[in-house]
């Protein structure tokens, strides 16, 4: 029994080029490339977007505003949720909005401008405290630790000091000695 010979491909209709991409249809005489060629050794998009990521993130304190952030986000949240979730309502509500959204505004402030981390800081804490007498205990403890985390993170942060470029030496440090030269040289008899 001799094999049935292919049967053209005619889903795109005659006299239009074959689909490219990475994967061909059998037989279409294209070979099954990538779209987009790429060097071998270069970084994809998501790499370079995760790695300027990073770069900006190390020039300001990110995880002090984030969670700071977070902790305003559950002082605000509770006055918001439904009655039942909530402890008192009337002054503790609207403190726990305001102490709430106070607090995710020091976190963007922590974010946008890294220079006043010292004052976000400490007014995040300020209100982190502020808010267990004010609000529900809190947040029930948790944002309240959270602000309070944050802020003290934020005073404490230092921007990341930027490597020495290789190839250039640093005024006034001397260079290492090495130990051959470091040994007194003793005359043998």
């Amino acid at each position: 029994m001799a094999p049935t010979p292919p049967t053209p491909d005619t889903s795109t209709g005659p006299g239009t080029p074959p689909p490219t991409g990475p994967i061909a249809p059998a037989g279409s005489g294209t070979p099954a490339t990538p779209a987009t060629p790429t060097a071998p050794g270069t970084p994809g998009t998501f790499t370079r977007g995760r790695l300027a990521l990073r770069r900006w993130r190390r020039t300001r304190p990110f995880w002090a505003s984030v969670w700071t952030g977070l902790g305003g986000f559950v002082i605000l949240y509770l006055p918001l949720a439904p009655v039942g979730r909530i402890l008192h309502v009337g002054v503790g509500g609207i403190t726990g909005m305001a102490g709430g959204a106070i607090l995710l505004a020091l976190a963007a402030l922590m974010l946008l401008l890294p220079g006043q981390r010292h004052t976000a800081g400490v007014v995040a804490v300020i209100v982190g405290v502020a808010s267990f007498p004010l609000t529900n205990l809190g947040g029930f403890f948790v944002g309240m630790f959270l602000s309070v985390l944050g802020g003290s993170m934020a005073v404490g942060w230092l921007p990341e000091k930027p490597s020495p470029r290789p190839g250039h030496l640093r005024l006034g440090r001397r260079p290492a000695a090495t130990p051959a030269a470091a040994a007194p040289e003793t005359a043998e008899a």
